[in-house]
């Protein structure tokens, strides 16, 4: 199934782009779980069936848009063409894909721009709660509240640095279902810390990471190390989203337990 592009994408600056990207594939995901729910479906047959039509959207909407960008998708085979291309979109077509087929909120959809080395745009759609954020205009960031610092972690498991630093920082914590969702859950001031270790790509981080900096928030590896993109491996398994005034102490409580 191919998809319409409208002509006036292409005008848009790459901000705008990624945000109507995002915007518009998970409206077009919440619609067809709606259909499907009403026809009649499996868990799985949505799953997947989701992961596709959020796939395909994209990739025909950044050839259109963007013929010349390279794309690195989790739902595609990586074309390694990529590696020599100054421009290239990191996308998660349906982050949270159990969320999505379990009828919950916690899904999202992930849009980001690597250019020459660095981050540069990106958006993060929650479509169960019409939601889109992104780095133009950036998120505003609203003052922490007081008590204990609140921590999100994943509904599955309880990763091993996120038990460290809620141990450390004697913090509140609860669950969510995808790093997008969490990410933002710290971008719209429900959470303080997001910390994930134990595995996920270049797409599960990338659009959080460039739309929580945009907010003014920490990004970094577990170790403290800069989040790296467009690498030969996809694979780029952790990640903290936190306030910067967090931000020492986590590091902190993390270290202690290496040295």
């Amino acid at each position: 199934m191919s998809h319409d592009i409208p002509a006036e994408w292409s005008s848009l600056d790459d901000h705008r782009l990624a945000t109507q990207l995002a915007r518009t594939a998970g409206q077009l995901l919440v619609e067809h779980r709606e259909q499907l729910i009403e026809r009649g479906t499996t868990h799985w047959q949505l799953c997947d069936s989701g992961d596709m039509l959020g796939h395909h959207f994209l990739m025909d909407a950044l050839r259109s848009t963007r013929p010349s960008d390279a794309v690195l998708s989790e739902e595609g085979s990586d074309d390694r063409k990529r590696l020599s291309n100054d421009r290239v979109w990191i996308v998660d077509p349906l982050d949270g894909t159990n969320e999505y087929g379990e009828g919950r909120a916690d899904w999202a959809v992930h849009v980001a721009l690597w250019e020459k080395g660095h981050l540069v745009a990106g958006a993060v759609s929650l479509p169960s709660v019409d939601l889109v954020h992104s780095t133009q205009p950036a998120p505003v960031l609203q003052p922490r509240p007081a008590g204990k610092p609140r921590l999100v972690t994943s509904r599955n498991r309880a990763p091993y640095a996120a038990v460290v630093v809620a141990r450390a920082l004697d913090c509140d914590a609860y669950r969510l279902g995808s790093a997008g969702a969490k990410a933002m859950s710290v971008v719209m001031n429900e959470a303080d810390i997001y910390i994930h270790d134990g595995g996920m790509y270049q797409w599960d981080s990338a659009a959080p990471a460039v739309v929580a900096a945009a907010a003014g928030l920490h990004t970094s590896r577990v170790d403290g190390s800069p989040l790296v993109y467009n690498e030969y491996d996809a694979w780029l398994p952790d990640f903290i989203v936190c306030r910067k005034e967090l931000a020492d102490d986590v590091l902190n409580a993390l270290w202690k337990t290496q040295s």
